[in-house]
């Protein structure tokens, strides 16, 4: 633990690392950011940018105090061993490994340690999720009875990330996965999904669908319905609805919200233009948890977001991926009591 500025270490500096670079060099509170990427022009690109170092893969373990990882999901659990092994704090992208036994491992190494490990679930630092939380314990909308997911993504990527992401439901429908159990406080115990690909090909030809939906059964016996989708041409759309025996409420229903209203003589004013991809939708939460991370590496409070609230949300996708496969509900404890 330390109260001074730290340097935080950015690995790996593709889509999603390059735009937490930038975000991160907004931050007060940080001495200092290196990057590393295994293509080296990569991470020299948005050193250059950034006004930042670049430096090997390698040498970035010794030469900072926090580290980032934002490397493709099949490297992320070795990478953080190698982390905790060295005593550096570390923020790590979700997935931390696209199956269960892997996932296991590092949470045992996580959890045998005194390291700050923290995963990239920033939805629990979106003010809306936060909200709905904070109004769901008090009662405002009386007993939860029902819910709603939608994840509309766009645009569709590329082949080339496809083929290693695991599929639309580690890749996306994690998040909501780990968001709804935090914001309802309650476990997902039984799913049902159905998916096909109905866009680009490879889609299937990685087992993977672009357009899916289906329930999920909460402890208390809420419904929660969800559906996903690569192709959303509106824009990118992320809401929960929860209803209750008093009220409904909704995130992410705002005038950002791609929708056009089908109501005669009704106009839904936007606000502005609307989202068209992940990154600018959630700028303020990513600042947010990344400010999470920096400041419990100086005061040592917990991570609110855990390796093993990862697995939880693995175990969900899971328990989604064989439903789809075998066209049946499946409960989680299936996948979670599995050798």
């Amino acid at each position: 633990m330390s109260t001074s500025d730290p340097i935080l270490g950015i690995l790996g500096t593709g889509r999603i690392g390059a735009d937490h670079a930038r975000t991160i060099s907004t931050l007060s509170g940080i001495g200092g950011i290196l990057v590393a990427d295994a293509v080296p022009e990569s991470a020299q690109k948005i050193a250059q940018e950034l006004g930042a170092t670049a430096v090997s893969p390698d040498e970035i373990f010794d030469k900072v105090d926090g580290l980032v990882i934002t490397t493709p999901t099949s490297t992320h659990a070795e990478l953080i061993k190698k982390a905790v092994a060295k005593k550096i704090p570390t923020f790590t992208e979700k997935p931390i490994a696209l199956d269960v036994p892997t996932t296991r491992e590092v949470v045992d190494v996580v959890n045998d340690s005194d390291v700050l490990v923290q995963v990239g679930f920033m939805r629990r630092f979106n003010d809306g999720y936060a909200n709905a939380r904070k109004l769901l314990a008090e009662g405002a909308i009386g007993e939860l009875r029902r819910g709603n997911v939608t994840m509309g993504d766009t645009p569709a990527p590329p082949e080339s990330f496809i083929k290693f992401s695991g599929g639309i439901n580690k890749d996306c429908l994690i998040h909501d996965a780990d968001i709804t159990r935090w914001v309802t406080g309650q476990r997902i115990e039984e799913v049902y999904e159905v998916g096909f690909s109905r866009g680009a090909d490879y889609f299937a030809r990685w087992d993977d669908i672009d357009e899916g939906g289906g329930v999920w059964t909460l402890a208390d016996d809420s419904i929660v319905t969800f559906q996903t989708t690569r192709n959303n041409g509106a824009g990118y759309d992320i809401r929960l609805e929860l209803f209750g025996t008093k009220d409904t409420i909704s995130v992410g229903f705002d005038t950002y919200m791609p929708i056009t209203s089908a109501e005669p003589g009704f106009t839904f004013e936007q606000a502005g233009d609307r989202f068209q991809a992940f990154y600018p939708r959630f700028i303020p939460a990513y600042k947010k948890e990344i400010g999470h991370f920096v400041q419990a590496m100086k005061d040592g409070s917990p991570s609110v977001a855990t390796v093993t609230d990862a697995l939880e949300a693995l175990y969900v996708c899971d328990a989604m991926d064989l439903s789809r496969k075998e066209h049946r509900p499946v409960t989680v404890d299936e996948i979670r009591q599995a050798k």
